[in-house]
């Protein structure tokens, strides 16, 4: 099976704590029998790509809850 795109790159402005916020890119994509979320950088630098569970393709506003959340625990890594 080849890689298809569910929701093509969208930018979008992630709140973060205390009034941070980060600009991003992402992608969300099949790949074989799994989704999948990619984010990047408003400069286009690879800063996660999470694998989505069986069967969990969004709308666009659940995708960027999902980003805010992926963020926060990136940032405090």
């Amino acid at each position: 099976m080849a890689r298809a795109t569910i929701q093509d790159w969208t930018d979008s402005i992630v709140l973060l704590k205390y009034d941070q916020h980060r600009d991003v890119r992402y992608l969300v994509y099949r790949d074989g029998d799994t989704n999948f979320l990619e984010i990047r950088g408003d400069d286009d630098t690879h800063v996660h790509t999470l694998e989505l569970p069986d069967g969990m393709k969004l709308d666009r506003t659940s995708y960027e809850v999902l980003l805010r959340y992926v963020l926060l625990d990136v940032v405090a890594a």
